[in-house]
């Protein structure tokens, strides 16, 4: 039963949000729900000339021994979907049909719950996913934000470099807004640093690129107009003169 707790004078309850599930491996909160989409749009928006899948929340099975397991995000390299997606076979990502596991799975740590440091690990070492990331924003697992894994042989080894190199990716804590909200967030980004945009930011540097460009425009106008001035000043100053600009 979930305790109420009294908020007013009015006999009104509400329940005790300590005592609530926010979040599980079904369930997403809000912040882990952005954070999802961010990762996943601007890899579609960026990486238009790469055939590759993405997706959050959709199960991989790599093996009929055991259930799928269900990670935040997976990036899976020269896959493409079945046409038919409502098929049964086509609806997850079955890796003896896709015909390798992807190259990389993540994970967003809401709790304490969830296990990624252990069991989770070892089903993607199983899987032999190229790298695994795991993103501890509020710091429940430890002291460590971000936790990348490179496989190497058989065995996860964790790594201090962001630079996924079998992917031609990085992964990169950034600092700014999405969908209208300032905050942290894991971004892919090139080796130089710089962020995959997302759709919205592509728009943006489009906008700002044209906004420049007319801006350049119009200086160009005004220049233009200035030196038309200047011409038309001298010529006035030589007909005051009594010389005819027309014929020097």
């Amino acid at each position: 039963m979930v305790q109420q707790v009294l908020i007013n004078d009015d006999d009104y309850y509400v329940p005790d949000a300590n005592q609530l599930v926010t979040e599980d491996e079904t369930l997403d909160n809000f912040a882990t729900s952005k954070q999802k989409r961010l990762l996943i749009s601007s890899l579609y928006s960026s990486l238009q000339q790469q055939s590759f899948l993405a997706a959050a929340n959709v199960g991989i099975y790599h093996t009929d021994e055991q259930p799928a397991i269900v990670p935040d995000v997976f990036l899976s390299f020269d896959v493409q979907l079945y046409q038919d997606w409502w098929e049964k076979q086509n609806r997850c990502y079955m890796v003896w049909r896709f015909g390798k596991p992807p190259e990389v799975v993540i994970e967003i740590v809401s709790n304490k719950e969830g296990d990624e440091l252990g069991k989770k690990l070892k089903i993607y070492e199983q899987m032999r996913a190229s790298y695994y990331i795991v993103y501890d924003q509020n710091q429940q697992l430890g002291e460590k934000i971000l936790r990348v894994y490179e496989l190497r042989g058989r065995r996860y080894f964790e790594t201090s470099e962001n630079w996924l190199e079998q992917v031609g990716l990085g992964v990169t804590l950034w600092e700014g807004k999405f969908e209208d909200r300032q905050n942290a967030w894991l971004r892919w980004c090139y080796q130089d640093g710089n962020v995959l945009s997302t759709g919205d930011e592509r728009a943006e540097q489009e906008r700002q690129r044209a906004e420049e460009e007319r801006q350049r425009a119009e200086q160009e106008r005004q220049r233009a107009e200035q030196a038309e001035q200047r011409t038309q000043l001298l010529a006035d100053r030589l007909r005051a003169m009594g010389v005819d600009p027309d014929n020097l």
